[in-house]
Formats: C-alpha cells, structure tokens, sequence
C-alpha cells in the first residue's frame, strides 16, 4: 500500500470516528486544535517529568497500579492487564500521550480534507537537502 494513501486513509477514519462520537457537532477553529495538540504534547512531558513508562495500562483490579507489558503483574492476562471480559485497562505513558497529538493532527487532516501524506512526504523530500542543522542552528 502507498504510504501517502495509508496515512490518508488513517485520518479519514480517524476523522469519522471523531464525528462518531460527537467531536465535530460545532465546527472548531484552527487556534482551538492547535491548542489541543499543545495539550497532548504537554501530557506527554508531564508523563516523562512523573517518570511515567513510555506505554503502560490501568489496571482494572488494583487501584493507581499500571501494567507494562511484559512485566509480571498479579493481574495481567498474557502480558497485558485485562478485566475478566478480557477488555484492556485504558493505555498511557509518553508514547500515548504523543499519538493522542498525532490523532488530533490526523482528525483535523481529515476534516480539513489536507492530504497530509503528500505533505509530510514533500518536506521530507525537501529536509533530505537541507545543510547540516540548517545553516547551524543550534536547537
């Protein structure tokens, strides 16, 4: 599959599933995404600031305890902490708190009918000639 048609294809669904459940009812400025995606971005340093795993689970049974995958917990099921209908303890950590912005980046993509892959592909394309840190930059 194209990746430009894969990541197109991620934020058509993740835009619907937005509108789904209701995110889309009153149209929403462009200030106010930014501002969310600052909100994820800054979940996401808090997360590494609390020394937060990079992907953990709530644990349904054990209150303020996170299952990591792979770790021995008393509760989990094959790896993973698990109600007994088998669902999943919500997911967090600094790697979910970075899709969270990403997902929002996506449903805004899809939304405003941006073909985000074809973008994200120009750049790349144009970053690979860059000089070394731009001219030096230093961050």
């Amino acid at each position: 599959m194209d990746k430009n048609n894969a990541l197109q294809e991620m934020a058509d669904e993740i835009h619907q599933n937005a509108v789904d459940h209701g995110w889309w009812e009153e149209e929403r400025s462009f200030p106010e995404i930014i501002a969310l995606c600052h909100s994820e971005l800054s979940e996401a340093l808090e997360a590494y600031r609390a020394s937060r795993p990079m992907l953990y689970f709530s644990c349904w049974r054990s209150n303020n305890k996170f299952c990591i995958p792979g770790d021995d917990c008393e509760y989990q099921n094959e790896g993973l902490c698990t109600r007994t209908d088998g669902e999943r303890g919500k997911p967090g950590g600094i790697a979910v708190e970075l899709s969270d912005c990403i997902i929002r980046i996506l449903d805004y993509c899809g939304r405003a009918g941006i073909d985000i892959g074809e973008a994200i592909c120009l750049k790349h394309e144009y970053n690979k000639r860059r000089p070394w840190r731009h001219g030096g930059k230093v961050v």
